[in-house]
């Protein structure tokens, strides 16, 4: 059976992101072969100042022969990216250079040859517009899927939030019956088929011990009906629980995931318990994309400080899969 190769997008050039690669490169063996898409020119500038010394492996995308690639070398495809410094400030001078890494990929990917896709992190407000919240949203919408969830995966406990990066005055108004069922259908759906688990699922309230002044209570209303509803058609399925306390280890640990109403209720119990333990998957796609669980890291640029582990479990996990 052909092994598929993992493509991996080097995302935003002045981040961490080619530092934690070349230390994963160094510490992860894997059995898969890696396709970077990036700038050689600046993967070659950092490679030399943060002291690595990894062999290229140039591929014209054109004409690409799997049995071409290298688990030695860096397999790169090589975009021309105009820059003057190795190291800078994140702007929305590198869009288009993001954007052809990015077109490059996903029409690789269209051809269904590859194991998925890892992208390095992007800095959203530089390069996003204002109707997509994230990248689990820009390459959803590359690929006209219009369901999708991010899911902060880690072997012990995953979280994924009903809402994304949006601000808070607007969450209340998007939790919605089916907006929960179509996450907790996708949770499933992936769980089944990549780690062949049925997992047990809690969800979380939106309000302060899940009670509320107000004459509507969206606990009441919505959520806890919609986990009824869903429980009924055979989910393992419970809640709506108090966000104050669901995380406590006796209560986390007999869930395999914990679906919040938004961002922040789930990712920064998450972040707190495992660190950098933890990849970003995007459910809803015809093929795995993750990405490490953390941002571009600007301030930490050229110090040869940051950890790598996100991206090696990202790695391992495609590697399974």
């Amino acid at each position: 059976m052909k092994i598929k190769p993992i493509i991996v997008v080097s995302g935003e050039p002045y981040s961490v992101f080619l530092e934690i690669f070349f230390k994963s490169k160094k510490i992860k063996r894997i059995k898969k072969k890696i396709l970077l898409i990036v700038s050689k020119k600046l993967l070659l500038s950092q490679m030399k100042i943060l002291k690595f010394n990894y062999k290229l492996n140039i591929i014209d995308p054109k004409k690409i022969n799997f049995n071409n690639l290298s688990n030695n070398k860096i397999n790169i495809i090589d975009v021309k990216f105009n820059h003057k410094k190795t190291f800078d400030k994140i702007s929305k001078k590198s869009n288009k250079y993001i954007e052809q890494c990015f077109s490059l990929a996903l029409d690789l990917l269209n051809k269904n040859d590859y194991a998925g896709l890892i992208n390095g992190p992007i800095s959203k407000k530089n390069f996003l517009n204002k109707k997509l919240l994230g990248m689990t949203e820009y390459i959803s919408e590359e690929f006209s899927v219009k369901k999708n969830a991010m899911l902060i995966y880690n072997k012990t406990l995953s979280v994924c939030p009903l809402t994304t990066h949006l601000p808070l005055k607007f969450v209340a108004k998007n939790i919605t019956k089916n907006s929960i069922c179509e996450k907790i259908i996708l949770i499933n759906k992936f769980y089944k088929k990549n780690l062949n688990k049925n997992p047990n699922i809690a969800v979380l309230g939106l309000n302060p011990h899940c009670e509320s002044v107000s004459s509507y209570n969206e606990d009441e209303k919505v959520i806890k009906p919609t986990i009824q509803h869903l429980s009924k058609l055979g989910h393992r399925i419970s809640g709506p629980f108090p966000a104050d306390t669901i995380f406590l280890n006796e209560n986390r640990k007999k869930y395999d995931v914990i679906l919040g109403m938004y961002h922040d209720q789930v990712l920064t119990p998450i972040k707190t318990l495992f660190e950098y333990n933890a990849i970003n998957i995007t459910l809803g796609l015809p093929f795995i994309r993750i990405s490490p669980d953390h941002g571009p890291n600007e301030q930490m640029l050229g110090k040869n400080l940051s950890n790598p582990l996100s991206l090696i479990q990202a790695i391992s996990f495609m590697d399974k899969n």
